[in-house]
């Protein structure tokens, strides 16, 4: 889930670097083998950002035979006190959705998809009164119709959008980092498919695509990866206060901010 009405985020579940990380699946940002001894150093700073900001985490045992494991977002959909939990969308993901199951069944009521559907959270923005939901190589569009179902019984709007072969996930390209904004890169999405969903577009340039997904948090308040000024900048003239993580050993798996959290409340 990547956002909530206020963007309070109270509570939040990640999960430790899988010491195996090195094995982890790796084709669009990566330039080099994933080190899990830094990403769990990124991942410690991460949650100290995530943690200053208000959010209360709780941290889940790694998986030694789930490299992606600290990739927590695909494995649950947040739905107004409900967790779908889908099939994953690459078959040597399948299984690292059990333990965080089991975690939020005990204050969320547990959905499964059927067989034959597959979405990754990362193909799920949740911002406002609204879901968009990509349809991409990980998420099917059976698992986007499903989850579509469940979310308009609960009185929210649907958008399914096109994830170009250029990117991995919805989220990895676009964020929203406060109500009615979206936080979009240059050559993945365009203005013909999410220039009539928010009021306010925030482009980020096609070679700062990574700082496109960012975690907002009310009044404001952002996270972003460290190292890319543009994208600062564009923040910083549109009124919001600042976080920075350097995130560069997660990127080399194709992990991204997001990626590294479920956020139940």
């Amino acid at each position: 889930m990547s956002g909530v009405y206020d963007r309070s985020r109270k509570e939040a579940v990640v999960r430790l670097v899988s010491p195996n990380f090195d094995r982890a699946l790796s084709k669009y940002f990566g330039t080099r083998t994933p080190n899990p001894i830094a990403a769990q150093g990124t991942h410690d700073t991460y949650v100290t950002a995530l943690s200053a900001h208000g959010s209360e985490v709780t941290i889940l045992p790694s998986l030694e035979e789930h490299p992606d494991c600290c990739f927590i977002e695909d494995t649950a959909v947040m739905i107004d006190g409900t967790a779908l939990i889908p099939n994953m969308g690459h078959p040597s993901r399948e299984g690292e959705q059990k333990a965080v199951a089991e975690h939020l069944s005990a204050d969320a009521d547990i959905i499964r998809m059927p067989e034959g559907a597959t979405l990754d959270g990362g193909d799920v923005l949740f911002y406002d009164d609204r879901y968009l939901i990509g349809l991409s190589t990980r998420t099917n569009r059976a698992g986007a119709e499903f989850l579509a179902e469940q979310v308009r019984a609960e009185d929210f709007s649907v958008e399914l959008v096109d994830i170009p072969p250029s990117t991995l996930h919805l989220s990895t390209v676009c964020s929203s980092p406060r109500p009615d904004t979206l936080l979009v890169a240059e050559g993945h999405l365009t203005a013909q498919q999410v220039g009539h969903l928010a009021e306010e577009i925030l482009w980020v340039p096609n070679k700062e695509s990574y700082a496109a997904n960012s975690i907002g948090y009310s009044g404001d308040r952002v996270i972003v990866a460290s190292g890319y000024p543009v994208t600062r900048r564009v923040l910083l003239d549109a009124g919001f206060s600042i976080t920075s993580v350097d995130m560069d050993a997660i990127k080399q798996a194709d992990g991204s901010l997001t990626c590294l959290s479920v956020f139940n409340q």
